[in-house]
C-alpha cells in the first residue's frame, strides 16, 4: 500500500521539461563565472524557488515535484564545473583549436552519467549512515518545505538579476560607463605594493554564500601571493630572471609589473599549494572512501528493494554496474581515438574508473561536510591528471607529445563525475527530508546532466571567441581567465617534459604543508574557524581583484549571521541573502554570454562600448558595487528580521 507522498507525483512532464530548461540557464551561466573567477555555485535553492513559483502558475505543484524540479536544475549546473576546470586546458595546450561539439558531449555527458552512478551508493554511506550535514541540500529542503509566498522570492532573483545583469552590461565589455577594475599600485623604493577589486556583482554574490571563513582564506592566499610574494620576488630574485626582468622595467604600471611576475612565476606557488592540497584530501578521507565501498557492495549484496520504503529505493545495483560498463565503453574508444594503441587506451579507461569513483566518494564527502560551494573539486581533478601522468609516462615515454592530452581526458571526465556526485548528493539529501523516492531523483539527475551537456561547446566557443579564454592576445588582452585549466594544462605539461617553475612550485607545496598544519591545530583545538587548504591555493593562484568582492560579500554574510539567536536555522535566516546572491551571479553570468553574441558577430570587442564623454572612472565603478552590497546587506538584514520576529 503507497503512503500518502508516495502517491503524490514526482517525475512529471512538465517537472521535467521545467528542470532541462532551468539546467541548461543554470549551466550556461555557472560555465561563465567558472571561466571568469575559477568558482561555481550550487543552485538547488534559486531553481526550487523558481520551480515553485512557474509551477503554482500552471495550477500548483506537490512539494515531491519541485523538489524534483531543484534536483535535475542543480546536475545541471554541476556539470560546467567539470568541464570549465578541464576541457579548456586542451585549447591551452594546442590540441584543440574549438570546442568540437561530438567530443565536448561525450565528455561531460558520459562523465556526468558516471558521476551519477557512482553517486547511487554514497547515498546510503553518507546520508542515511552517516548522516553528514549537506547545508545547501538542507537548505533547499527547508525552502521547499516553508513553500510560502514563491512570489516574493522570485522577485528577489529577478530583481538581483536585473542589478547583475546591469553592472556587466555596464563595465568594461560592455557599454564602458565604468571599468571593470580599481587598482591601486605603486613602488616604495624596491617594494611593490599592490590591491586591487573588481567591480562584479556576481563575486560579492560568491562571498555571500561561501561566508567569511572561506572568503578570508581565500584573500589571505591572495595577500600572500600579491603583497608578500610578488615584493619579495621583485626585491630579491627577479635579477636572477633576465628576460622577465627586462619585461617588468619596460611595464607601464606598477600593476602591469606585478602582473607579470604573477603569471611567469608568482601563481605556481598557488599550484604547489594545491598539489598538496589535492593529495591531503585523499589521505584524510580515506575511511570515508572505505566506508562509500563497503556500503555500496552491501547494496549489491542486499538484492531486491521490494519491501522497502519508497523513500530507500535507489536505482537497483545490478542497473548501476551494467550502466558503468556501458557508459565506460565509449570512452575507452574516444581514448583509443586520441593515442591509437589498446596498451595505453585500456589502462586510461581503468585509471578513470577507478579514481572516478574514489574521487566520487571524495566530493560527495565534502559536499556532506562543507557543501558543494566549498568543494575542492579541482584539487581533486589535480590529483587524478598527476596519478594519471605518472601511468602514462611508463606507458608512453617521458616526452610523449600526446601524454598531456590523455591526462587531461581521463581529468576531464572525472572532474565531470566529482562534480555531479558532490552536487547529487546535496539534491539526494533535501529529498530524504521532504519524502521523495531516491531512484526517481536519480533517474531526474541523469537528465539534468545531460541537458546541461547540450549546451556546453557552443557557450564555450561563443565565450572564447568574443572574449578569449586564459592567454591573453592582441585580440583579448583581458580574457576570461580559467584559472583551473590554465592550472591542468601547465601541470599536465609539466609532467611529459614541459617548463613549470618546479621551484615556486616546491615553495608552494612548503606553504601548502604550513596550512595544512595550522587547519589541524584547530581542527584539534574543536575551533570553528578552519583554513582550508585548497582554499588557500585558489586564494594564491587567482588574481587578487577576484578576491577582494568575495571578502567583502563574506563579511556581509558575517555580519547577518552574527547574533542569531541560539538555535536558530542560520540557513533559512540566509534565504533572502542567498536568493539575492544567486540572483546576482546568474545575471551578470547570462548577461556576460548575451553581450559575447553581437561581439562575435561584429567581430570587435569594443561594438557595445560608448564614446568616451560617457565613460566614468573606477570611484563610479566602486560606489556602484556598494550601494549593490547595501542592497544585498538590507535584503539580508529583513529576512532576517521576518524569521526572528
Amino acid at each position: 500500500m503507497q503512503s500518502q507522498q508516495d502517491s503524490q507525483p514526482q517525475l512529471t512532464a512538465r517537472a521535467i521539461i521545467l528542470a532541462v530548461v532551468l539546467a541548461m540557464i543554470l549551466g550556461a551561466a555557472n560555465t561563465y563565472l567558472g571561466l571568469f573567477a575559477g568558482l561555481t555555485i550550487a543552485s538547488a535553492i534559486p531553481a526550487a524557488v523558481v520551480s515553485m513559483g512557474v509551477l503554482r502558475l500552471l495550477g500548483g505543484g506537490s512539494i515531491l515535484e519541485n523538489n524534483i524540479v531543484a534536483t535535475g536544475a542543480s546536475a545541471g549546473t554541476s556539470i560546467p564545473s567539470g568541464v570549465i576546470f578541464t576541457l579548456p586546458a586542451l585549447v591551452l595546450l594546442g590540441y584543440w583549436t574549438t570546442f568540437e561539439y561530438s567530443w565536448v558531449l561525450a565528455i561531460a555527458g558520459l562523465g556526468g552519467l558516471l558521476g551519477v552512478l557512482f553517486s547511487v551508493p554514497l547515498r546510503r554511506s553518507l546520508i542515511v549512515d552517516q548522516g553528514l550535514a549537506f547545508p545547501e541540500g538542507k537548505a533547499a529542503a527547508e525552502v521547499l518545505r516553508a513553500g510560502e509566498n514563491p512570489s516574493r522570492g522570485l522577485k528577489t532573483l529577478s530583481v538581483a538579476a536585473l542589478a547583475g545583469g546591469f553592472v556587466k552590461l555596464s563595465s568594461g565589455s560592455g557599454l564602458r560607463l565604468i571599468p571593470d577594475t580599481a587598482v591601486a599600485s605603486g613602488y616604495f623604493g624596491k617594494y611593490l605594493a599592490f590591491i586591487s577589486i573588481n567591480m562584479s556583482p556576481a563575486l560579492l554574490g560568491v562571498g555571500y554564500i561561501v561566508g567569511l571563513n572561506v572568503g578570508t582564506v581565500m584573500v589571505l592566499g591572495g595577500l600572500l601571493s600579491w603583497s608578500v610574494a610578488i615584493p619579495i620576488y621583485n626585491a630579491f630574485f627577479l635579477v636572477d630572471n633576465p628576460e622577465l626582468a627586462a619585461r617588468v622595467a619596460a611595464a607601464p604600471t606598477a600593476a602591469d609589473a606585478a602582473a607579470m611576475m604573477w603569471s611567469a612565476q608568482i601563481r605556481y606557488l598557488g599550484v604547489g599549494a594545491m598539489l598538496l592540497g589535492g593529495v591531503w584530501t585523499l589521505i584524510s578521507l580515506r575511511k570515508s572512501i572505505l566506508s562509500g565501498i563497503r556500503s555500496g557492495l552491501a547494496v549489491a549484496r542486499a538484492g531486491s528493494t521490494r519491501n522497502v520504503a519508497h523513500t530507500e529505493r535507489d536505482l537497483p545495483m545490478k542497473a548501476v554496474l551494467i550502466g558503468i560498463a556501458l557508459f565506460t565503453l565509449p570512452l575507452l574508444f574516444l581514448f583509443q581515438a586520441i593515442v591509437g594503441s589498446f596498451a595505453v587506451s585500456i589502462p586510461m579507461a581503468i585509471i578513470m574508473v577507478v579514481a572516478g569513483f574514489l574521487f566520487c566518494s571524495v566530493a560527495a564527502y565534502m559536499a556532506g561536510l562543507v557543501g558543494s560551494s566549498n568543494n575542492p573539486v579541482s584539487g581533486i581533478t589535480v590529483a587524478t591528471i598527476l596519478f594519471s601522468a605518472v601511468i602514462l609516462v611508463v606507458l608512453m615515454g617521458r616526452n610523449a607529445p600526446l601524454g598531456p592530452v590523455a591526462a587531461i581526458m581521463i581529468g576531464a571526465v572525472v572532474c565531470c563525475a566529482a562534480s555531479v556526485a558532490g552536487d547529487n548528493l546535496q539534491d539526494l539529501k533535501s529529498g530524504q527530508i521532504v519524502g521523495a523516492t531516491p531512484w526517481r531523483q536519480q533517474v531526474m539527475l541523469a537528465i539534468g546532466a545531460l541537458s546541461a551537456s547540450l549546451i556546453m561547446s557552443p557557450v564555450l566557443n561563443l565565450l572564447a571567441k568574443a572574449y578569449g579564454i586564459g592567454i591573453a592576445s592582441p585580440d583579448h588582452p583581458n580574457p576570461l581567465s580559467a584559472p583551473q585549466a590554465t592550472l591542468m594544462a601547465a601541470v599536465a605539461k609539466g609532467m611529459f617534459g614541459g617548463k613549470l617553475p618546479w621551484d615556486m612550485v616546491t615553495v608552494g607545496a612548503v606553504i601548502g604543508a604550513i596550512i595544512i598544519g595550522i587547519d589541524e591545530i584547530y581542527k584539534k583545538r574543536g575551533s570553528s574557524i578552519r583554513v582550508p587548504v585548497l582554499a588557500a591555493a585558489i586564494g594564491i593562484y587567482l588574481p587578487l581583484e577576484y578576491l577582494s568582492p568575495i571578502f567583502v560579500g563574506g563579511i556581509i554574510s558575517h555580519v547577518i549571521g552574527h547574533g542569531f539567536p541560539a538555535g536558530g536555522d542560520k540557513e533559512l535566516l540566509h534565504r533572502s541573502g542567498t536568493l539575492f546572491s544567486a540572483g546576482m551571479i546568474t545575471g551578470e553570468s547570462l548577461m556576460g554570454i548575451f553581450m559575447a553574441v553581437p561581439i562575435v558577430m561584429s567581430g570587435h570587442a569594443d561594438v557595445l562600448a560608448l564614446p568616451e564623454p560617457y565613460r566614468f572612472g573606477q570611484w563610479a565603478g566602486l560606489l556602484a558595487l556598494t550601494l549593490i552590497g547595501i542592497w544585498l546587506y538590507r535584503t539580508a538584514l529583513a529576512s532576517k528580521r521576518s524569521a526572528t520576529s
